[in-house]
């Protein structure tokens, strides 16, 4: 029983630890949210040129999702028009750019690594367009397409088919300040945080397990830290199969890299384990059901070996540029609550996420919540959440 209650006491200690960021981070991507419609998304994502791209993994970034809703939106995307390439760009984004994920790296981890995943996102990106352009044939795509348009369900449909954003005219401000821009904040605020919500308690669990019950000497034997060159060339190698193997994705992950960098894997190794919350089992199965069993193995070789060559070169740059942190002491063990900083802020924004909550249910926000996982092709978009708006 001491050994439960140490890990769950790790475990709450990160909790409260990164609440404010997450009430923060899903904060600012409800508000861009609110005013950019899925259908801007799609006319802006026709091809796969450098420039598309790049708007692509921008929009996917203020579109931040849990790992299955990001997946679901970027097939959702696709079936609409919008080019394969930049579809998988926007799923990236949306779940490795975000706001939210970069405070909490910061909080739980360093800015070195915030840092890292802001430079190794895009870089992974550009590696997976190249390998997309030398293995994906358009045959393939073809046949992902007409697979995809059978629309069958993978997780978190429902959400993923759901545009709550405010129409009309007016600037990005008037239309936030409206009563219809409160109502829809309060609504992608919400669900955005069922969404991620079962992941996130996952990966604080299985952080708070790990940080508590296996050995240091464990971690630095199975990651070589004693040999700085043979861990670097193995961190990005086997980050990403052990996250792929943890079940655990999205920001959920964040804990579980801070117990791992703890444990001696290589800076590197930590930027590839968090990109690879897009190849999980559980999302890897979606894949098969949305592009079928040929591209499900493309997209898994193609996005592990973007991964890897991602890990290498942020180890690169940020090893030659001295940016590496020498210590290795990750915010996982230390157990309790103390009255600090966070404090306060978790305080505040408790109450900002408890205005919105309360705006959430006021609004029929609720019947809502019962739609997250229904069919992708259900129209419960912006004519149902434009009943509840006043």
């Amino acid at each position: 029983m001491d050994a439960i209650g140490h890990a769950l006491a790790l475990a709450g200690s990160m909790t409260w630890e990164i609440l404010w960021a997450l009430i923060l981070g899903f904060a600012l991507s409800a508000v861009v949210q609110a005013v950019v419609r899925k259908s801007t998304i799609v006319r802006l994502m026709g091809d796969d040129r450098p420039k598309t791209l790049a708007v692509a993994s921008v929009l996917g970034a203020a579109s931040s999702s849990c790992s299955y809703a990001a997946v679901a939106l970027a097939r959702s995307l696709f079936r609409k028009g919008a080019d394969f390439t930049a579809a998988m760009a926007f799923e990236i984004g949306s779940t490795n750019l975000v706001v939210e994920l970069g405070i909490i790296m910061a909080l739980l981890m360093g800015w070195q690594f915030t840092a890292a995943e802001f430079v190794g996102g895009p870089i992974m990106i550009v590696l997976l367009a190249v390998l997309f352009r030398l293995f994906v044939r358009k045959r393939l795509i073809a046949k992902a397409r007409e697979q995809a348009e059978k629309g069958v369900a993978g997780s978190m449909e429902g959400h993923a088919a759901m545009d709550m954003s405010v129409g009309g005219e007016g600037s990005f401000w008037r239309r936030l300040a409206s009563r219809d821009g409160f109502t829809s904040v309060s609504h992608v605020f919400v669900m955005e945080w069922a969404a991620i919500l079962r992941d996130l308690v996952i990966g604080l669990l299985i952080a708070g397990a790990i940080g508590a019950w296996v050995p240091e000497s464990f971690w630095r034997a199975f990651f070589f830290t004693d040999h700085p060159i043979v861990s670097a060339l193995w961190g990005p190698i086997v980050g990403p199969i052990v996250a792929i193997l943890s079940f655990v994705c999205s920001i959920g992950n964040v804990p579980l890299a801070a117990v791992l960098w703890n444990g001696g894997i290589s800076f590197g190794g930590v930027v590839a384990f968090i990109f690879a919350d897009l190849l999980i089992l559980p999302i890897l199965n979606i894949y098969r059901k949305y592009y079928g069993a040929k591209m499900t193995l493309v997209l898994l070789g193609t996005f592990y070996a973007a991964m890897v060559g991602a890990g290498y070169l942020v180890e690169l740059l940020f090893g030659v540029t001295g940016l590496i942190p020498k210590e290795r002491s990750a915010t996982v063990m230390e157990e309790g609550i103390s009255w600090n900083y966070t404090t306060w802020l978790n305080i505040a924004f408790l109450i900002l996420a408890a205005v919105l909550i309360v705006r959430f249910v006021r609004t029929g926000g609720l019947g809502m919540l019962r739609m997250m996982g229904g069919s992708p092709d259900t129209p419960h978009g912006h004519d149902h959440h434009d009943e509840h708006h006043r």
